[in-house]
């Protein structure tokens, strides 16, 4: 660098030097005024957050103190509450034994009543008014609770409601459950505590929880008996006063072809015997009646005789007998027109009277066979059940009864069939020695004879 440049570079030099140093005092001046004036607001600032903490302070103090007075307060009033419960407990634990001492009595009559109840619950089970009016049954109070005056009163009411329920004769409908178990609503006759029904069938005996069922099985003059009594309100009803057990006989009874079934192969063959005895006994019946009354139209026309009859055919064929014969001959001739006709007329009696005297004798077999079933089961099962011995006897027994059920009315039919031949025979016995009499007692026979007169026999 040249000298001239040196020396205008020192000459800008000295220029800014000096122009620094006249502004410098300025600057300054500002500076520490602005400091004094950030002092002075963070002094404010720090003065104003010292008095709020002051403030604070004097509100924490009061807070404080009133949160010591209220523990204080509550100490004193714990204290008190604790006084209070040491002294209410006390008083409930003299209460307690004063009710110990004084409610054994008390005790001992709500279990005895408690017992009571469970055993007139017990007795109630299958009761009719239980089962329709479930509400009259007494609640049982709790072991451990007092009964009160409601308890006892609630008693009561019920109690005299069963008792009235049993004393009433009451129809309302109410859900029955018929033999193919469909549900409807059936006017049902309710007669106090004793049974229930429905027109025309009888009712079991109801179930706890369960809807009424029509017995199974209910004879016909009774449901008749029961319909009448249910339509008019009048009349006579059969009661079960067994509690339902004549209603469980009846479902038990078996009918008339269960009792046919028991029989077994010789009561079969003992009901075959009589129905061939009485179609027998019935055909020959017709027969005589055919007869008897060609008889009675034979007797008006006796001069001439027909086929279609004993009578006729025995006069028609005594005509062709020679007539100077001897009176011993014909009457012995006759005799013999009236045997031929015998048979024809007593047809089926040995038949009639055969079945009738067999059939006791296959019912008494149809017995001893059926015993000595039962005392096989016996001698198996042992004796201790009177049931199998009473069914087996009964099972027994039935072809007895079937014997003597077709014995009777064949012997009847026997008796009947050997009046009514008998009958038929004496009438003809009678028109032909009538017949007889009046042939010896012709001129022409008696020229024939030598005027001799032989009666018939």
């Amino acid at each position: 660098m040249t000298r001239p440049g040196w020396m205008l570079l020192a000459g800008s030099v000295l220029m800014s030097i000096s122009v620094a140093a006249t502004a410098a005092p300025s600057s300054l001046d500002e500076a520490i005024t602005r400091f004094n004036q950030q002092a002075d607001e963070a002094e404010s600032r720090d003065q104003a957050r010292l008095d709020a903490l002051v403030a604070d302070r004097s509100k924490l103090t009061t807070a404080l103190e009133k949160a010591r007075a209220a523990r204080d307060q509550a100490k004193t009033r714990q204290t008190e509450l604790e006084r209070r419960f040491d002294s209410q407990q006390k008083t409930l634990d003299e209460l307690r034994d004063e009710r110990a001492e004084k409610g054994a009595g008390v005790s001992e009559v709500a279990h005895t009543l408690s017992g009571q109840i469970d055993k007139l619950a017990g007795s109630l089970k299958g009761s009719w008014v239980v089962a329709l009016y479930p509400s009259l049954v007494p609640s049982r109070p709790g072991d451990d609770a007092l009964p009160s005056a409601e308890t006892f009163q609630t008693l009561g009411q019920q109690l005299s409601g069963l008792m009235a329920r049993t004393g009433q004769v009451s129809l309302a409908p109410r859900p029955v459950a018929g033999p193919d178990g469909t549900v409807s609503a059936q006017p049902v006759m309710q007669l106090g505590n004793i049974m229930s029904f429905t027109a025309g069938h009888l009712l079991s005996p109801p179930q706890s929880g369960q809807p009424l069922i029509v017995a199974p099985r209910t004879p016909s003059d009774v449901a008749d008996r029961l319909t009448a009594f249910i339509d008019k309100r009048q009349g006579a009803v059969p009661v079960d006063a067994s509690g339902g057990d004549i209603v469980k006989a009846l479902a038990d009874q078996p009918g008339l072809m269960e009792r046919l079934k028991q029989g077994g192969i010789v009561g079969y063959i003992t009901l075959a015997l009589g129905a061939v005895g009485l179609l027998v006994a019935l055909v020959q019946w017709l027969y005589l009646q055919r007869i008897s009354l060609g008889v009675r139209r034979q007797i008006k026309q006796l001069d001439q005789p027909k086929d279609d009859n004993p009578l006729g055919r025995v006069l028609a064929r005594f005509k062709g007998v020679h007539a100077g014969s001897e009176p011993e001959a014909l009457e012995a001739r006759l005799d013999e027109l009236l045997l031929a006709e015998q048979p024809v007329i007593e047809r089926g009696q040995s038949l009639v009277k055969l079945i009738a005297a067999i059939a006791p004798l296959m019912g008494l077999l149809g017995t001893v066979t059926g015993m000595i079933g039962t005392f096989q089961s016996i001698t198996v099962f042992g004796s201790s059940d009177p049931k199998l011995m009473a069914g087996g006897i009964s099972q027994a027994l039935i072809t007895t009864v079937i014997g003597l059920v077709v014995a009777i009315p064949v012997l009847f039919a026997h008796t009947g069939l050997t009046s009514r031949s008998r009958k038929v025979l004496n009438v003809l016995e009678g028109q032909a020695s009538a017949h007889l009499a009046e042939r010896l007692e012709r001129p022409a026979d008696r020229n024939a004879t030598g005027g001799a007169h032989v009666p018939s026999a």
